[in-house]
């Protein structure tokens, strides 16, 4: 953690919902390094103490699983068109995760999921270039010079700039890995389009330095060498 919410932190370090621990800071129950706070919104740090009702809190620790998304689920907390991926975690207090790096509903393969806000954001982030590996299944035979374009940057419809650098390895004419560290709007789907082809398949299978190695719609917990990998080559230097 380097800093959060006042009320996530109460929420995080209790049985209070959010809207319990609002009540309970506007009630002045609740005090950070010795002064009252009545502000939700008040950024804590990993080296204050927060106290409620006079009794230290302590953060529950962390969580960071990986899960082999299905095609037909949303990468959100909440059901929409389709059922979130988080139905399938039988796990206490799913309300509190959340997914970093969303995949379509049509797309399958490894998706990360954490309650550690500062974790997963700078996961994301394109500058700090964490790679994901795509295996692509496409509806034409590759045509040549495709992975040169994608090497040299392509511009998406509607973009002005040039997507970051990519990888193309080819598997056979119509199946390929593709390798980015950015992750812009339906990216793929848009950067084959741009070359004239069309991908009927997405499966990304790899985030960094984890693989994806469970069947799908199973999940595990990461173990903490896999979660401090990809902290000290993705997040330390943030």
């Amino acid at each position: 953690m380097s800093t959060m919410r006042l009320d996530k932190f109460i929420g995080k370090s209790t049985e209070y919902s959010l809207a319990d621990a609002k009540t309970c800071i506007e009630d002045r129950r609740v005090a950070v390094n010795g002064d009252i706070v009545i502000v939700a919104s008040h950024q804590v740090h990993k080296n204050n103490v927060v106290a409620l009702d006079g009794s230290v809190l302590t953060l529950r620790p962390f969580r960071y699983l990986l899960l082999n998304k299905p095609a037909g689920m949303i990468c959100s907390n909440i059901d929409e068109k389709y059922p979130s991926a988080l139905n399938l975690l039988d796990i206490d207090k799913v309300e509190e995760l959340h997914i970093a790096g969303r995949l379509d509903a049509d797309t399958t393969g490894l998706v990360l999921i954490t309650d550690d806000g500062h974790w997963s954001f700078h996961l994301t982030l394109p500058q700090n270039k964490c790679a994901k590996v795509y295996h692509v299944t496409l509806s034409q035979p590759l045509s040549s010079g495709v992975a040169e374009r994608f090497l040299q940057g392509i511009l998406l419809q509607g973009e002005s700039t040039l997507t970051q650098p990519a990888t193309l390895r080819i598997i056979d004419s119509h199946h390929v890995l593709l390798t980015l560290t950015e992750g812009r709007y339906h990216q793929v789907k848009r950067m084959f389009a741009a070359v004239g082809n069309r991908v009927i398949a997405l499966h990304r299978q790899q985030i960094g330095t984890l693989k994806l190695d469970i069947s799908t719609g199973n999940w595990r917990h990461l173990s903490n060498n896999e979660v401090e990998i990809l902290r000290g080559r993705y997040i330390s230097a943030a």
